[in-house]
């Protein structure tokens, strides 16, 4: 059953093409459905999360990380009273435009496209998952993109520079730019994924850190969070080590994140009391971790910026991916690639291309036009 502060599929705001609706799917069902079918989302299991996908086979890609994120987001969904159909295809479609090689990827096509087209406002993920799902997808006859719902939307756009949301206010007045402008909140179910976004990334960029061997459990039992779960661990199960020490002080770390959710949020909703979804909007912020459980989070990231995102091997990684999407936007603007439409704004469309490449792809493209292997 839903609460009446939640997102129900019949009040949605519509679709900017219409439709007439499904017999046996609901609008939210529908995204989600060609999210899942749409060519972008294939392209997530080739993309980089923290390690490329040719460092090894077990660690997290930008599909297995959606997916970990639609899990959470579903899970504390269903316990809210909050629409999970919705949290479930915002969770698959975040990460979409995502570039290739992460945030480095991100970083280095940023530069590019601001030194290309100062005008354009640059290259911002989130920005480029709902290009992605507006425009780039190309699977129906009558309109571009995916044609999803306005709540869908609005919850892929987790951020937005000021500057691009007036562009998207230009284009769609009163759309999904409109509440970075207004200083409005999304709904429940596009805060709760931004939520699940954080609580899944920390959690399995442990996991795979210690896998990697980038970092030690020594090293990681140094973060206050994740050392109260491993001697809980060691407490109920004596002499348990190794990979099994390592899963079970997670699995305690994100269920006691989830609970943690939970109770703060359902707090803030008794206290705020929303009617209905314009009341959320209005309000603040309402989906929240504990102040405690917060400042242990920022501690956590902290400590994976400083030992695993800056670690030398993964620096000299990040660095050698910067080079690539430097070389190949560079590259295509002597000679872009033929399945681009002649004229245009070709900057926007050489980081529309470049954006929607797999890692492995945007390596083979770097090495035929540069000649040059910078990976193994």
């Amino acid at each position: 059953m839903l609460q009446p502060y939640a997102c129900a599929p019949e009040q949605s705001r519509g679709r900017r093409h219409a439709e007439a609706p499904a017999p046996t799917r609901s609008d939210f069902q529908r995204d989600r459905d060609r999210i899942v079918h749409s060519t972008a989302f294939r392209r997530l299991v080739y993309k980089t999360q923290v390690f490329l996908n040719h460092e090894g086979d077990l660690f997290r890609t930008r599909l297995t990380h959606s997916l970990e994120v639609a899990q959470l987001g579903r899970s504390i969904a269903r316990t809210l009273g909050l629409n999970e159909d919705l949290v479930e295809a915002i969770a698959l479609a975040h990460d979409l435009g995502h570039t290739p090689f992460g945030h480095a990827g991100q970083d280095a096509l940023n530069e590019c496209l601001l030194a290309a087209a100062p005008e354009s406002g640059g290259f911002e993920h989130n920005l480029q998952s709902l290009r992605v799902v507006d425009s780039l997808e190309e699977r129906y006859p009558d309109h571009d993109g995916l044609n999803l719902c306005f709540e869908t939307r609005e919850g892929i756009l987790k951020h937005c520079s000021a500057a691009n949301a007036r562009r998207l206010e230009a284009r769609e007045p009163g759309g999904v730019g409109h509440r970075f402008l207004a200083r409005q909140q999304p709904s429940l179910e596009a805060q709760l994924c931004n939520l699940a976004d954080e609580i899944a990334y920390n959690a399995h960029d442990v996991d795979d850190g210690v896998r990697s061997g980038l970092l030690s459990l020594e090293q990681v039992e140094e973060v206050p969070l994740f050392r109260r779960f491993l001697r809980e661990a060691l407490a109920q199960h004596p002499g348990l080590k190794g990979r099994r020490l390592l899963f079970e002080s997670i699995r305690r770390m994100l269920s006691e994140q989830v609970y943690d959710v939970l109770r703060t949020t359902g707090q803030a909703l008794a206290i705020a009391a929303p009617r209905d979804v314009d009341d959320v909007r209005r309000g603040r912020p309402l989906v929240s971790f504990s102040a405690e459980m917060a400042e242990e989070g920022v501690a956590l990231k902290r400590f994976l910026r400083d030992n695993l995102y800056r670690h030398p091997q993964v620096a000299d990684t990040t660095g050698r991916a910067k080079d690539v999407i430097r070389e190949l936007f560079a590259a295509y603007q002597v000679e872009p690639p033929a399945s681009l439409a002649p004229g245009g704004d070709l900057p926007r469309a050489l980081a529309d291309y470049i954006a929607g490449m797999t890692d492995r792809f945007a390596l083979r493209e770097h090495e035929r036009l540069t000649g040059r292997r910078l990976f193994d």
